[in-house]
């Protein structure tokens, strides 16, 4: 039986095998924000059902393939459509393409979700860059025996999520005219939506929004060494005192709509990252 290097390296060598470009940047897209991979200029779109050790995405609007091209110039490989624990798939699987990644020389990982707005002052359709965050999972992808080959055992998570880059997505969105919150994310393991106590509950141990993801990877991320930043799209409001049936037809639908302003940011991104002198 295959331990998870060996996976890595097998999942890597049919990649490398279809792409032989080591690229700069990853990203990952979140529910209903698939059509961001067509920004990119595309060499080979690989299906996950191709790449060794892959598990099959199947939760809505998730195409599951992963996208090597470039983008603004810098080569880059995303994923359309990630892995989820309510999926049923164990952590250290959900996470192993962040591992591919980081073996595969990718320098900056680019984390993308929908997600629900706990803060009052936020809004429906508004972007939020991720400066810290809480998991809420009941579960860890570094639970088990640690493998030095991947990362240390007790990884630093004073700084999850790069705040060079937390500042620059600011300022990227300032120069694009858009507003830009920065906050922290809470993962919770669903596939349920939150009771308005647990909503209340969440905001008060600090969280700006909710999400099913996201988490996992960026612990995945910080273990193995690779710069993170991430970026939620709010697309709906979870207010306890005026709450009302979530659609998921509608969460996509806003998803969609937010769509055009994190491909610009998310352009920017690549586009300084792909910057020798900054990155």
């Amino acid at each position: 039986m295959l331990d998870l290097y060996d996976k890595i390296q097998d999942a890597c060598k049919t990649i490398r095998e279809r792409f032989p470009v080591q690229p700069k940047v990853a990203i990952i897209l979140g529910t209903g924000l698939g059509d961001l991979a067509e920004e990119i200029e595309v060499d080979v779109a690989i299906d996950y059902e191709d790449i060794p050790h892959f598990p099959k995405s199947t939760a809505t609007s998730h195409r599951g393939r992963l996208v090597c091209g470039h983008l603004a110039g810098v080569p880059v490989v995303a994923m359309e459509g990630r892995f989820h624990l309510y999926e049923g798939y164990p952590l250290k699987l959900i996470t192993l393409p962040v591992r591919v990644f980081k073996e595969l020389g990718v320098e900056l990982l680019v984390v993308s979700n929908a997600c629900g707005g706990l803060n009052p002052y936020f809004n429906s359709g508004d972007l939020m860059v991720i400066e810290d965050h809480i998991n809420l999972l009941g579960d860890n992808p570094l639970i088990g025996i640690n493998d030095d080959r991947l990362g240390p055992r007790f990884p630093d998570m004073c700084e999850p999520y790069d705040q060079s880059w937390v500042d620059r997505t600011i300022k990227i969105g300032r120069d694009l005219d858009l507003t830009i919150h920065k906050g922290v994310f809470v993962a919770v393991a669903g596939p349920n939506l939150e009771t308005r106590a647990e909503y209340r509950f969440l905001r008060t141990i600090g969280a700006d929004v909710v999400g099913m993801s996201t988490v996992p990877e960026n612990i995945v991320a910080v273990h193995c060494g690779l710069k993170t930043v991430g970026i939620s799209v709010i697309t709906d409001m979870c207010l306890p005192d005026a709450l009302k049936p979530a659609n998921v037809e509608e969460i996509i639908a806003v998803a969609g709509k937010a769509a055009p302003n994190l491909q610009a940011v998310v352009r920017g991104i690549v586009q300084e990252a792909g910057n020798p002198r900054i990155a």
